[in-house]
């Protein structure tokens, strides 16, 4: 489903600094989601420069494998799902709504995964920036997960819907996004990918939106703030400054543009995106 057999696995490995085990086991899916997630950083930089990203195997490799850039969901999730079919992993996919904007009803525009491993389906999720998991969730989970210093929990409603919620220290609990158990494939993502890119109510277009996780600290750009989050969830902010945009991107998050990609970049930053 996937296409994994155009994906060039060791390239994919070496990109996400992956040395462990191959067998299709819980500790593998583990180790590969925490390795793609510390090392490709989520960003919508084509969207922003007035382009459709695209979600074929060969192009995401180009773009977040040989290039060295990030992608948002779609893109991070068709590739962790290629990597992680090719390794013999059961990999299906799920449409989530976001619920990090309050009680506002928002489309279907999130895609998620679930891996079967070890007698278990799991959540695994690289495509959800800054506040998204470091390791999958299992489906099961009756409590606290934890992953370091960061804490989530997967909550149930009616209509068999799964909802991932996040502890954001004096905040308390907040829901991330809720998806149910009616499959998604890839011809779906696309779609979904058309609206993201293109739509003038789209979060990603009209502005910048560039995150990264690390193991004790989340880092986000959106539009020109700069939001550093660390343990158990303090959020330090300051305004970027557009004439440091590039080396920022380069710094903060490991991206680097052509020379012609960051100048229009800096153009339409400049000009209030």
């Amino acid at each position: 489903m996937w296409s994994s057999e155009e994906l060039d696995l060791d390239a994919y490995l070496a990109r996400i600094g992956y040395a462990g085990g191959l067998a299709p086991t819980e500790e593998t899916l583990r180790g590969v989601h925490r390795a793609h997630v510390l090392a490709i950083a989520f960003e919508n930089l084509d969207v922003a420069l007035g382009r459709t990203p695209a979600l074929d195997v060969k192009g995401l490799q180009d773009k977040l494998v040989r290039r060295r850039r990030g992608g948002y969901c779609y893109e991070q999730n068709s590739l962790l799902a290629a990597a992680l079919e090719r390794l013999g992993f059961d990999v299906a996919a799920r449409g989530a709504r976001n619920r990090t904007r309050g009680d506002v009803l928002t489309p279907v525009t999130h895609a998620v995964l679930v891996v079967g491993a070890g007698g278990r389906s799991w959540l695994a999720d690289a495509g959800f920036g800054h506040q998204g998991p470091l390791e999958p969730v299992p489906l099961d989970a009756t409590g606290e997960v934890r992953q370091g210093p960061w804490t989530y929990a997967l909550g149930r409603e009616d209509g068999g819907l799964h909802v991932l919620r996040v502890l954001r220290g004096d905040e308390g609990w907040r829901d991330l996004y809720a998806f149910g158990p009616q499959a998604t494939y890839p011809v779906d993502f696309m779609l979904m990918n058309h609206y993201s890119a293109t739509h003038p109510r789209s979060h990603f277009t009209g502005q910048i939106v560039v995150q990264r996780v690390a193991e004790g600290e989340r880092v986000a750009l959106v539009r020109d703030e700069l939001t550093r989050v660390r343990p158990p969830w303090t959020a330090d902010r300051r305004t970027a400054a557009p004439g440091g945009l590039i080396a920022l991107l380069g710094s903060e998050f490991g991206i680097e543009l052509s020379e012609a990609d960051g100048a229009e970049l800096v153009r339409t930053y400049c000009a209030g995106v």
